[in-house]
């Protein structure tokens, strides 16, 4: 089971603007260990509370918050990450749970009782939650990411680009699931993530950016966006 406590900052930027950090960054640090300098797919189902308590919770800011969600990087994989992520101020922690191909498509269908064959204690966690608060799959959320990393100080720096929804069909597996924009062609979602402190050399690199950090999340926009559509 990976646990992650971390400090995590959103930025969105232009694509122009993504370009051109992008080539900054990749003179001075590594690509990500998962795919190198290369875009990858992230694919993520997000589930809630019948009456949408993280969503809700998330847009009146509430100091403690909550994220689970289910997440594939090809959707011809064989297992699936289930995900907890825990917002306490400007901390992050993330927990996740590696899931079965087959316990995975369970959960999907909302048979949540697969986690009870789980050693880890994130699992009865989750099983605890989602059956006593009626938690359902929401929505679809997609996008292609290109990552640099550093080992001090466990520094990710992503860039995601291409979000897109689906709110009504939530097979993360199916290779031909339609999917519709819910962000600007020219928008990227900057993230920098990191334990304790960003190294000087990587926030110098930043400085071009606008300091302004968005508070829209990617799940809360593309629910925002169904929502109004209804």
């Amino acid at each position: 089971m990976l646990d992650v406590l971390r400090e995590e900052k959103k930025y969105g930027i232009s694509l122009e603007r993504a370009q051109a950090l992008f080539f900054k960054l990749s003179q001075a640090m590594d690509g990500d260990p998962f795919n190198g300098l290369n875009s990858y797919l992230v694919r993520s189902l997000y589930f809630d509370s019948i009456n949408d308590d993280d969503f809700f919770e998330k847009g009146e800011g509430i100091e403690y918050r909550k994220k689970i969600r289910l997440r594939v990087y090809d959707p011809k994989a064989n297992k699936a990450k289930l995900e907890m992520k825990e917002k306490s101020g400007s901390s992050q922690r993330k927990r996740s749970l590696t899931l079965s191909r087959d316990d995975a498509k369970r959960m999907i269908a909302g048979d949540y009782s697969v986690l009870l064959g789980y050693e880890e204690e994130l699992a009865s966690e989750l099983y605890y939650t989602m059956v006593t608060e009626c938690y359902q799959p929401k929505c679809v959320v997609q996008y292609y990411r290109r990552a640099f990393a550093a080992m001090e100080n466990n520094i990710r720096i992503t860039f995601d680009s291409e979000l897109t929804s689906n709110e009504g069909y939530y097979d993360i597996f199916d290779e031909n699931m339609y999917v519709y924009p819910i962000s600007p062609k020219d928008e990227v979602v900057l993230e920098v993530k990191y334990n304790n402190f960003l190294l000087s050399y990587i926030k110098d690199l930043l400085d071009c950016v606008d300091k302004t950090e968005t508070s829209n999340s990617k799940y809360c926009r593309a629910r925002k966006y169904g929502m109004l559509e209804v």
